[in-house]
């Protein structure tokens, strides 16, 4: 069953990982939206009237756009609409819609305040807050004052309807199986639940109330934007920390907090987007010294399709073997994918200040924006790092692991046996390396160096292999072939770093395992 369900996990990601991240949060934004105006048009839900949710999407959608083209007019960066249009559509359910004056005028200074917040609440590149939660606490705040109480919207958060739970959990599902954010955000749901249910109960009892479990526990799941806020909102990739555990103290506080929301001098509550700004916070101060500035100081081509890029940090930079960085490429006309892309780190932390990364040119004919930005990128350019992330990480001890790298694939594994070497450590380790032919087989000389044992895949023989390699006579490599090279495999701790395909076919054997980490890709 497990093993099943890890080819299906892969097989998804595979057929998910052809559409950009905005792209997809933005398509499935967009499907929510039409369910729920299809079902206010039903009467099914009964307020916001359609009217009031097309007025009120496209007072939003102009102007966030607008605020964000100028913004980024003046700073010199691309614009990317697919982020105006998510911001836009995610404010639409949280705030009340209307159509009156006042309510327009809400509306459109909570889309202001949440995009200028992406510019000027920002640190080396990445926005600290959700834009959307920071508007709509913005404008409810702001109600909450006598002199302000003709706004006409707060949050409201209708999304939490009966009618849009079933939807809101199967496209958020969507957006989570492709960030692979599904434990950070189930756990968040679970807390939440939990202490909403526990509210009701104390509440109850202070009232002299009884509270029926089933009936509370209904209440907490489907009348309550606990599914939307998780799946839209907290699983936010450059609002949240770099290292699972923290991922999941951050949704561990925001599931308190939005769960049973606390008074703050009567005026307002720590619910719901006031509960995701302070989980942002504490996301931030986890990753405060991951963003740093690079020099590009070389570019190599290591392979007829692999280029190494090795940079100079320009400041403090941390991070663990097997974790990858995002770099941010600024350039004009930037495609639908936008201005940044993730890569593992090839270096090791004991080659600080120097770092290293490699990518893959892969389709020549249409490149995206992106790769041909780095591609043109000098010696001497500076780019950001955004931040840097991943649990990709070797178990402690020294349990016996297995590497299976597939392509560029091979580029945590290189960061993690360069930094045992560099450390003097030892440690039982069998890599296998699949490529398509053998002059795409990079790093050679650093892994041999190691002194790992590695198998390669390759189609065809390569020439002059270290004494401890050896090729696999030209098979291609399956879940039958990998236990027959790996034959003490349940003994090892499995890694394996490559195609979601790739995995998806080795998984009846990689379940076999002590245990199994995976690092999948989709391309750039």
């Amino acid at each position: 069953m497990t093993t099943s369900f890890t080819a299906l996990r892969q097989r998804v990601l595979a057929l998910l990982g052809s559409l950009s991240m905005y792209r997809l949060v933005l398509f499935s934004l967009m499907a929510l939206g039409l369910i729920a105006l299809v079902l206010s048009a039903l009467g099914v839900i009964v307020s916001p009237s359609p009217l009031e949710i097309l007025v009120s999407f496209a007072v939003l959608a102009v102007v966030i756009s607008a605020v964000d083209a100028a913004a980024q007019r003046i700073l010199r960066l691309p614009w990317r609409i697919e982020s105006s249009l998510v911001t836009a559509l995610i404010l639409l359910f949280v705030l009340r819609p209307g159509y009156e004056p006042a309510a327009i005028l809400g509306i459109a200074i909570a889309g202001v305040v949440a995009s200028l917040s992406k510019y000027l609440i920002a640190w080396r590149g990445r926005h600290v807050l959700n834009p959307a939660a920071f508007g709509a606490a913005f404008v409810s705040i702001l109600g909450s004052f006598g002199a302000f109480a003709w706004l006409g919207t707060s949050a409201s958060w209708w999304v939490g309807t009966p009618s849009l739970a079933v939807p809101v959990a199967l496209l958020g599902l969507i957006v989570l199986w492709r960030t692979e954010k599904v434990r950070v955000v189930l756990l968040f749901v679970l807390i939440a639940i939990g202490t909403a249910v526990l509210r009701q109960f104390v509440q109850g009892q202070q009232a002299g109330l009884d509270v029926d479990l089933a009936s509370a526990l209904s209440f907490a799941v489907l009348q309550t934007p606990f599914l939307f806020l998780g799946a839209f909102m907290l699983s936010e990739p450059l609002t949240l920390p770099p290292r699972r555990w923290q991922q999941f103290w951050v949704a561990g506080v925001v599931g308190v907090l939005a769960g049973w929301p606390i008074s703050v001098a009567g005026l307002f509550t720590l619910g719901q987007e006031r509960a995701l700004l302070i989980g942002n916070l504490l996301a931030f101060v986890f990753a405060l010294r991951g963003s740093v500035r690079l020099t590009l100081a070389t570019r190599e081509s290591i392979t007829p399709t692999v280029q190494e890029l090795t940079f100079q940090t320009r400041g403090r930079l941390r991070f663990l073997p097997g974790q990858y960085l995002e770099l941010d490429v600024p350039h004009r006309h930037p495609d639908a994918r936008g201005t940044r892309r993730e890569f593992s780190i090839v270096s090791a932390p004991a080659d600080l200040p120097t770092l290293r990364i490699a990518y893959k040119n892969g389709d020549q004919k249409h490149p995206s924006s992106y790769k041909r930005a780095l591609a043109a990128a000098e010696p001497g350019a500076t780019l950001a790092v955004t931040g840097t992330w991943g649990d990709f990480l070797l178990p402690r001890g020294e349990a016996p692991v297995l590497m299976v790298a597939a392509g560029i694939g091979v580029t945590p594994f290189v960061s993690q046996l360069r930094q045992l070497q560099l450390t003097g450590r030892e440690r039982d380790v069998v890599l296998v390396y699949v490529a398509a032919e053998a002059s795409e087989l990079a790093f050679r000389d650093e892994l041999a160096a190691t002194g790992v044992p590695v198998v390669v895949f390759t189609r065809d023989e390569p020439a002059d292999l270290p004494p401890h390699w050896s090729w696999a006579q030209g098979v291609r490599l399956d879940a039958a072939g990998l236990e027959r090279v790996v034959g003490d495999l349940p003994l090892r701790h499995a890694y394996i770093s490559g195609p979601p395909r790739l995995i998806a076919d080795l998984a009846p054997a990689l379940h076999k395992a002590r245990s199994l980490t995976t690092d999948a890709f989709a391309g750039y």
